[in-house]
């Protein structure tokens, strides 16, 4: 009891200080979740040869999204056309698990994630419209990116920036997500740790 007296004046403490600096941030996120969609894929387990087919798996499931959304103005368009064609992106994925014995599934859904950091951008935590991979036993290790707007293949900020307002982000939204500043990554963490400590009491 004394522990979750503790957690609760905790996350009472964090609700309280926190919460005119992360109200901004929620609102932004939730916009960029609006105009988001991500990709995680999970391997079958952690074994080297299952984490390599993971990788071959994403750059097949990469590869047909792209073609199959490169005419999609909106997040909206892009979602509703992944929904319409999740057969087609499961059979991309099955041809690169050709001959493992391995089946795959694929969803499109919402799923909750942490703050990510990629090498071109990073995406506070929280939920996001989601395209799921998830290989034979997907007991292992993930790999996270996003499908829409395409900044999983951007190498730097600049061409992640050029990506993100193609994908109809904002130039706040796109500096938001591309700048190197520390106040976004402590605004971004702060989300994290907030829906950590929800989760506690959930």
């Amino acid at each position: 009891m004394k522990i979750r007296r503790i957690l609760c004046w905790l996350l009472s403490l964090a609700l309280l200080t926190g919460s005119i600096y992360t109200a901004d941030t929620l609102v932004r996120q939730r916009r960029l979740a609006r105009k988001t969609v991500r990709l995680h894929v999970i391997a079958n387990s952690d074994e080297a040869a299952d984490q390599a087919q993971k990788l071959r798996v994403r750059d097949g499931v990469l590869a047909c999204v792209s073609g199959l959304t490169a005419d999609c103005e909106t997040a909206d368009d892009a979602r509703k056309c992944i929904a319409a064609h999740l057969p087609e992106i499961a059979e991309a994925a099955q041809r690169v698990l050709a001959g493992s014995g391995y089946d795959v599934t694929v969803s499109l859904g919402p799923e909750t994630y942490g703050t990510r950091d990629y090498a071109s951008f990073s995406l506070p935590a929280g939920t996001y419209p989601s395209l799921r991979v998830q290989i034979g036993k997907a007991a292992g290790k993930n790999w996270w990116c996003v499908v829409f707007p395409t900044l999983c293949t951007a190498a730097t900020s600049d061409e992640a920036e050029l990506q993100a307002a193609a994908g109809g982000f904002d130039e706040d939204e796109a500096a938001w997500i591309t700048e190197e500043q520390p106040e976004y990554r402590l605004r971004f963490k702060t989300l994290e740790w907030l829906q950590k400590l929800k989760e506690l009491f959930s």
